[in-house]
C-alpha cells in the first residue's frame, strides 16, 4: 500500500513560506553571449589546471578539513593570521553559517536593493527581516541602519545591482554606532571598491566576505571565504561542515589566490572594458550608476528618449531575442527601469552594443 506524507504540511513553519533564491538564467544551447550572472569572461590562472591536475590521482583521499593552507595564504595577504579566516563552499556558505551562528531578535537587516540571498538565509534560520531603503541616490543612511538594532547587518560594498561603493570612512561609523555584527559583503571589490579588511584589527563587530567566483574565475568551484576577529571564527567553525571544501577547490583557489599577476592584469582589463562600455552607454543619453564592480546598472531610454519599467522590460526580451541575456529586476520601484550588465570580453560587449543600436532603430 502506498503512504503519504504531507511534507508541505509536516515541514518547520519557517520553511513553510520561505522562497528560494532564484539565480540567474542558464542558458542552454551555443550562441549565447552572456552577460546577467557577473562572471568572470576571463578562464582562471593557468596554474589553477595545474593544481586541479595535481589532485586527480588523490581523490580517494578526504581533503584538510579546515582548509588550512588556503586560510593561511589568505591571512598572510590580509596581514592577519589563520585563525582571522574560514573557508566555506562559495560566500553563500559563509552568509547562511553567520546567520545560523548571530541572528536573533529582532532579526537579520539589510539594505534594500541587495543580494537577494540575505532574505533567504535570514527566513532558513526562522529570523525576521529588516530593511533600510535606499532611494535613488543610493545614500548609506547609518542612524536607520543603526535603529534597528539588528544582531546580524548585511552590506553589499560595493553594492549589488547598482554597482555604487561606500567609503571605508563611512563603514567605520557605522561600526561605531551599530551594537550587533556588521557583515561586509566584498564579493565585488577588487574590481574598485574601498575594502572594509583594515578596520578588523579595531572592530570585532565586522565580518568582511569575500568570493572566488568573480575576480579569480573560479564561479564554477564554489569558493568564498569571510575575515574577522578569532572568536568570530571559532563559532562559524562549530557549524561548518566538515570537508566543506574539496581537496580540488581547495588547491584551485590555492592556485589563483598566488598568481598575483594574471590576476592584476584581468581585473585591469575588465575595469577598462566597463569603463568603455559606461562610456557608450553614456553616450545614449543614458543614467548609468558609477560602478566599482563587474558590472554597469544603466536606465535605458528609447528612441524617443522615453525610460521607465516598459522601456527596460521590452528591451531585456528584445537582447533575450538577440541571444544576448542581461539581468532585469521588475519588483522593485528603484530597479525596475534598469537593466544590469556582467561585462564580458571585448567582443562579448560589442555583441552587446550592437544589438542596443538594434534596439534603437526598431523600438
Amino acid at each position: 500500500m502506498k503512504k503519504s506524507y504531507e511534507a508541505d504540511d509536516r515541514a518547520q513553519a519557517h520553511v513553510q513560506t520561505l522562497q528560494a533564491y532564484v539565480p540567474g538564467e542558464q542558458p542552454q544551447g551555443e550562441g549565447w553571449t552572456k552577460l546577467n550572472t557577473n562572471e568572470n569572461p576571463f578562464p582562471p590562472s593557468p596554474s589553477v589546471a595545474i593544481a586541479i591536475a595535481a589532485e586527480a590521482a588523490k581523490l580517494q583521499f578526504y581533503p584538510e578539513p579546515s582548509s588550512q593552507a588556503l586560510r593561511a595564504a589568505i591571512g598572510e595577504a590580509a596581514d592577519l593570521s589563520a585563525e582571522n579566516v574560514i573557508i566555506g563552499n562559495g560566500s553563500d556558505n559563509i552568509l547562511d553559517l553567520i546567520t545560523r551562528c548571530f541572528a536573533k531578535a529582532p532579526g537579520v537587516g539589510h539594505t534594500v536593493p541587495s543580494y537577494s540571498l540575505y532574505p533567504v538565509v535570514a527566513g532558513m534560520s526562522g529570523q525576521a527581516l529588516m530593511e533600510v531603503p535606499f532611494d535613488r541616490s543610493m545614500r548609506l543612511d547609518e542612524a536607520a541602519i543603526a535603529s534597528l538594532q539588528a544582531q546580524v547587518f548585511f552590506l553589499t560594498n560595493p553594492n549589488a545591482p547598482t554597482g555604487v561603493a561606500f567609503p571605508v570612512k563611512q563603514i567605520e561609523s557605522l561600526l561605531q554606532l551599530i551594537d550587533g555584527l556588521l557583515v561586509v559583503d566584498e564579493a565585488y571589490v577588487d574590481f574598485g571598491g574601498e575594502s572594509a579588511l583594515p578596520l578588523l584589527k579595531d572592530y570585532e563587530n565586522l565580518i568582511v566576505v569575500r568570493t572566488f567566483s568573480k575576480s579569480y574565475s573560479l564561479a564554477g568551484m564554489r569558493v568564498g571565504y569571510a575575515l574577522a576577529a578569532p572568536k568570530i571564527i571559532g563559532i562559524l567553525d562549530r557549524v561548518r561542515d566538515a570537508y566543506n571544501l574539496d581537496r580540488i577547490a581547495q588547491a584551485a583557489a590555492l592556485a589563483a589566490f598566488a598568481d598575483r599577476e594574471y590576476f592584476d592584469a584581468r581585473r585591469a582589463a575588465i575595469i577598462t572594458t566597463r569603463e568603455s562600455i559606461r562610456t557608450a552607454l553614456d553616450a545614449y543619453g543614458w543614467f548609468t550608476y558609477p560602478s566599482a564592480a563587474n558590472f554597469l546598472f544603466t536606465e535605458p531610454k528609447n528612441a524617443s528618449g522615453e525610460s521607465g519599467p516598459e522601456i527596460a522590460a521590452a528591451l531585456f526580451k528584445y537582447l533575450k531575442e538577440q541571444q544576448v541575456l542581461v539581468r532585469y529586476f521588475p519588483k522593485h520601484p528603484l530597479t525596475c527601469a534598469f537593466i544590469r550588465i556582467s561585462i564580458g570580453t571585448e567582443a562579448e560587449m560589442q555583441v552587446f552594443l550592437t544589438a542596443i543600436n538594434s534596439w534603437l532603430k526598431h523600438a
